[in-house]
C-alpha cells in the first residue's frame, strides 16, 4: 500500500490516463478521487460511471449524451458526462463491460477530445482527465477479442494495482479501527475496542470481498455488541471459524502439498486456497524461526518480508515467539512457540 500512496502522489499533478486495477471492493474509486483531489483539476467536477451498472443500450446516453429524437423516448437532448465533466475528471469504472462500439468512441475521446452525441451530427470538443477501473484482465480480454487493444494500450499510460486484503493482512487492524470510529458516530455507538480472539479470527479470515466485506463485517458486529467491546461472538457466521488453529492438517510436521490438495478435494472445502497458503506458511515460519533461535529480525530477513507481515503471520497462525538462547549443544534450551 505505501507503494500504491506513492505511485498516486507520483501522477496526481499529471494530466495522463491512469489504469486502477484490483479486485471488487478494494478501494477503486477511493484511489481515483485521490488523484482527482491531489490534482490540478481538483476545483472541477469529478464524475463516476459504473459502466457495469448502466444497460448497454444506455451506456453510450449517459456518457455522450443524445439529440432530441435520437431513439424512442428521447424527447429532449440530454448533456452527457463528458460534456458535464469538462475541465474535470471523469472514473470510467469497470471499463472491461463496455460495449465495442462505445470502446470505439471513448478511444476518439481520449485522442482528441471530441465526440459526437447520439443521433447527432455537432462535434463537440471537451477537455476531461479519464481514469479508468476494472476488476478484469483486460490483457486476457484484448486476447480473446473482447476488448479493443489500441484503447487498452491509450488507458494503460499509468498503471496502479491495488492488492487484495487478504495479502495485506497487516492493514486490517488499522481498517477495523477506522470503521469502528466512523460507525460509532453513524450508529450512536461507543465501541472502544475489539477484543484479541476477535481480531485474530478477523485477521485469519480470507475477505473475498476485501475492504468492502469488511466494512459491513465491521458495521454488523457493532450492531450485535451488548457492551463497548467487540467479541468473537459480534462477528458474522463467515468470520468465527478457526480453521488454522484447530485443523490437524495444519500443523508441520511432514508437510506435503499435493497429498493435502488431495485429501481436501475429496472433502467439501471451498477454501482450499487459503487452507494450504496457511499449512506452508506454518511450516516456513517455523522452520526459519528455529533455525535463527526466534529473532524475529533475521528471520524477516532471511524470509523477504517485513517484521510487520511477519508478525501479521504470526498473529493468523495463532504462534507466539520468543527469542530463545543456544545451549551448548547449539539447540534452544527450551520450545519457541505457544498457540
Amino acid at each position: 500500500m505505501q507503494a500504491v500512496y506513492k505511485s498516486i502522489g507520483r501522477v496526481a499533478a499529471q494530466d495522463v490516463t491512469v489504469l486502477i486495477l484490483g479486485e471488487s471492493g478494494t478501494g477503486k474509486e477511493l484511489v481515483a478521487r485521490a488523484l482527482y483531489q491531489h490534482s490540478p483539476r481538483a476545483n472541477m467536477p469529478f464524475l463516476a460511471i459504473n459502466c457495469a451498472a448502466i444497460p448497454e443500450t444506455l451506456l453510450e446516453s449517459e456518457l455522450f449524451g443524445h439529440e432530441r429524437g435520437a431513439f424512442t423516448g428521447a424527447d429532449l437532448r440530454r448533456i452527457g458526462k463528458f460534456e458535464q465533466a469538462s475541465g474535470g475528471t471523469i472514473l470510467l469504472d469497470e471499463i472491461g463491460d463496455m460495449t465495442p462500439t462505445t470502446q470505439a468512441k471513448v478511444l476518439r475521446l481520449l485522442q482528441d477530445q471530441r465526440f459526437e452525441r447520439l443521433g447527432g451530427t455537432e462535434t463537440i470538443q471537451t477537455n476531461v482527465h479519464m481514469i479508468a477501473a476494472t476488476n478484469q484482465d483486460l490483457a486476457g480480454l484484448v486476447a480473446a477479442g473482447k476488448f479493443r487493444s489500441d484503447l487498452f494500450y491509450r488507458l494503460k499510460v499509468y498503471t496502479i494495482e491495488l492488492p487484495p486484503l487478504r495479502e495485506r493482512v497487516e492493514d486490517l487492524p488499522l481498517l477495523v479501527d477506522h470503521f469502528v470510529s466512523q460507525f460509532n458516530g453513524e450508529l450512536g455507538r461507543r465501541i472502544a475496542s475489539v477484543t484479541p480472539e476477535a481480531m485474530q479470527r478477523l485477521c485469519a479470515y480470507d475477505w473475498p470481498g476485501n475492504v468492502r466485506e469488511l466494512q459491513s463485517a465491521v458495521k454488523f458486529a457493532m450492531l450485535n455488541a451488548r457492551a463497548d467491546v467487540l467479541t468473537v461472538d459480534c462477528l458474522p457466521e463467515t468470520c468465527r471459524a478457526d480453521r488454522a488453529a484447530t485443523d490437524p492438517r495444519l500443523s508441520a510436521g511432514g508437510l506435503n502439498v499435493a497429498d493435502m490438495v488431495r485429501r481436501l478435494l475429496q472433502g467439501s472445502d471451498m477454501d482450499i486456497h487459503q487452507q494450504v497458503s496457511r499449512a506452508v506458511d506454518r511450516v516456513v515460519l517455523e522452520e526459519v524461526l528455529r533455525y535463527v533461535h526466534g529473532n524475529q529480525v533475521e528471520a524477516s530477513q532471511r524470509l523477504g518480508i517485513s517484521r510487520t507481515t511477519l508478525r501479521a503471520k504470526l498473529r493468523l497462525l495463532g504462534l507466539a515467539v520468543e527469542k530463545q538462547l543456544q545451549t551448548d549443544s547449539g539447540q534452544p534450551d527450551q520450545p519457541l512457540y505457544s498457540e
